[in-house]
């Protein structure tokens, strides 16, 4: 019976071997994905215009088929910069647009593993504070009985930001003073409620579009901008991908590059027919005159260089929220990035 027992061992060890040397295998000769294969995540709002002009003229496909090779491109909305990365990991997406928080958080959770960096600045477009409260009238003012919706408490570029004024105002050790009246919801939602002024948020970090719709009511207003807290004009959102993709797709890589070159021309040279691409891509109800007068502000800067980012990383490896200090802004951008300068 012992001597039964222990071939039944040996057998099913030697079969859970065989069984992982084959998934070993498998796993070794499995080709890597096909150049010119692209799925990439992108954001609703006009932050992200360069990719709709990128999506609506085809323009990866332009570059990629002077490269070579036939892309296949994939486009997708995400909502949070969690969800986004999460995909990246799982390998459902290669390519994706976020704020620059949720880009710090993977490239110091991928240090030195998958590498996450960025590819490209998206522009600089300010964020706004804005309150409908009239005893609010400078950031100090706030009290408890206020309720301040972001997209994503304590972690959203929002919340980071109103985090580093805190810090500014009461002291580093206070970053978090405003974090306790700080509600989730997403920027339209949130856009509602503060126009309403019918439920519990009477203020709003908010983004364009929907800042410039809020503003245009007149017990709303303005107490602060990431443009006055960091100290100059900020990126807003930042495409970024796993230096895998990078390696094993240099052709489609170039191609995106140059595809991103060539919309940032069009979109500084046509703004009126950019906000008309963006709306009937976004299938939004906003006047093309309306998305126009936004992308013509002369606080928006379409740019493909980096702006007041360090600041931003740099607050986080204070705060322990990144684990990794960066030593300038170069270290979590690819080096095709770099050429042109940033901060």
């Amino acid at each position: 019976m012992r001597t039964t027992d222990k071939n039944k061992t040996t057998r099913h060890w030697i079969a859970g071997v065989t069984a992982a040397l084959a998934a070993t295998t498998l796993l070794w000769t499995t080709p890597a994905q096909a150049e010119g294969q692209l799925r990439i995540a992108y954001q609703y709002d006009v932050g992200d215009i360069l990719l709709h002009v990128v999506r609506d003229q085809k323009l990866i496909e332009k570059y990629a088929a002077q490269e070579g090779v036939q892309a296949n491109v994939e486009w997708k909305q995400l909502s949070g910069g969690a969800a986004i990365n999460d995909a990246i990991l799982s390998n459902t997406l290669d390519v994706a647009s976020t704020g620059l928080p949720p880009l710090l958080t993977i490239w110091d959770r991928t240090y030195g593993k998958q590498n996450i960096k960025a590819i490209a600045a998206l522009g600089s477009l300010p964020t706004y504070l804005l309150t409908r409260n009239p005893d609010v009238k400078k950031l100090t003012d706030f009290s408890p009985r206020d309720r301040i919706a972001l997209p994503a408490t304590t972690i959203s570029l929002h919340a980071r930001l109103l985090q580093i004024a805190a810090a500014q105002q009461f002291g580093k050790d206070k970053f978090a003073h405003f974090d306790e009246i700080t509600v989730t919801l997403p920027h339209s939602e949130a856009a509602a409620a503060l126009l309403s002024g019918k439920t519990e948020v009477n203020s709003h970090f908010a983004s364009p579009p929907f800042q410039f719709q809020e503003l245009k009511d007149p017990a709303i207003r303005k107490i602060t901008t990431s443009y006055e807290i960091l100290g100059g004009p900020s990126t807003l959102n930042i495409l970024w991908a796993p230096e895998r993709y990078q390696r094993e797709n240099p052709k489609t890589f170039t191609a995106l590059r140059r595809a991103l070159a060539e919309a940032l021309v069009f979109v500084q040279k046509n703004k009126a027919e950019a906000a008309a691409i963006y709306v009937r891509l976004e299938n939004s109800r906003l006047p093309v005159s309306f998305v126009q007068e936004i992308i013509s502000s002369p606080d928006v800067q379409y740019t493909l260089q980096p702006q007041n980012t360090f600041k931003l990383a740099s607050f986080l490896a204070d705060v322990g929220a990144i684990k990794h200090r960066p030593a300038s802004w170069k270290d979590y951008f690819f080096d095709e990035a770099q050429a042109g300068g940033g901060s």
